[in-house]
């Protein structure tokens, strides 16, 4: 697994970056919040620490898991040139939000 997509890949790895993004955690913590076994959470923390994705920093007997930012700048830099397709989507809600906004105020 030498890319971020292929590390990106797994739903539970996403599900587990998705609840560092609230800030570092334990295995145990984050096994109990995704109501997923500590062996599996431990397997795909190795992964997402061997691939760049999270950093560990040990506290006495407990080890906290945090999310490290290059592997997402990365992943950022190559979707900079598909913006356009969602960006442009977005104004023409925006705009669409705000004329059925206009035609329900008297």
């Amino acid at each position: 697994m030498n890319t971020p997509y292929a590390v990106i890949s797994l739903p539970l790895r996403r599900e587990i970056l998705d609840h560092l993004r609230a800030g570092p955690s334990t295995v145990g913590d984050l096994a109990e919040r995704l109501e997923t076994p500590q062996a599996m959470v431990s397997k795909q923390l190795r992964v997402l620490r061997e691939a760049g994705f999270v950093q560990v920093t040990a506290d006495a007997q407990r080890r906290w898991y945090g999310l490290r930012e290059e592997p997402f700048a990365e992943i950022a830099q190559w979707l900079e040139p598909y913006r356009w397709l969602w960006e442009d989507r977005l104004d023409r809600l925006g705009t669409r939000l705000d004329q059925m906004q206009d035609e329900e105020t008297p």
